[in-house]
């Protein structure tokens, strides 16, 4: 590997074990095997901008991973709910195996409001999980799920999904398993059907 993709490897290690605020251009470069610091400045221009590139990466590879995954459940031929389910438990497994990677993306939030390149990536990011959670729910390929069922669907499942993420980092001991928000939508969708 060369300093730059070093560099990536340190800062994602660091994010990983000591997260956004905590990690300094010395923890970075220490776990970049000894690149020097002006590489940083060479490579990214700051520590900043370095630590959004290796957040990125993460995240990106996340994506990858996990679309893949959840892809998987919409072929399955078990019940709809059945299959609903099993895309949320994995996505609480998720939030377990990679939950430096979600603490680090929720560090990344509060360090958005002073970057406006990782504030748009992560805006970006958010707009294509709407529509592929549509388009995993909807069966349908993104490129066809319209810009109402993103807002509507799409922005419903993202909500949940941050504050699953929340609830599991801070009490996982309290936070909903698959089943039980199943349940819960299911008891929510009654009440909606009621009001009506």
């Amino acid at each position: 590997m060369g300093n730059r993709e070093d560099l990536l490897a340190g800062a994602r290690h660091c994010l990983e074990d000591k997260g956004w605020a905590r990690t300094t251009v010395r923890d970075i470069v220490t776990a970049a095997g000894g690149v020097s610091m002006a590489a940083i400045g060479y490579h990214f221009g700051s520590r900043e901008a370095l630590l959004n590139a290796a957040l990125i990466e993460a995240i990106d590879e996340w994506g990858t991973r996990i679309g893949r995954t959840l892809a998987s459940f919409g072929e399955a031929g078990s019940s709809p709910d059945a299959r609903y389910e099993a895309m949320w438990a994995q996505v609480i497994q998720s939030f377990q195996d990679d939950r430096t990677l979600w603490l680090a993306t929720l560090e990344a939030l509060l360090q958005a409001e002073h970057s406006e390149d990782l504030r748009r990536y992560l805006a970006g990011s958010q707009t294509q999980g709407r529509r592929g959670l549509a388009a995993l729910l909807l069966g349908t390929p993104e490129n066809e799920v319209t810009d109402t069922a993103t807002r509507t669907l799409g922005a419903t499942q993202m909500a949940l999904f941050t504050g699953l993420m929340t609830q599991w980092l801070t009490d996982p001991d309290q936070a909903p398993h698959a089943p039980e928000i199943i349940t819960g939508l299911h008891t929510l969708t009654t009440i909606t059907n009621t009001r009506q």
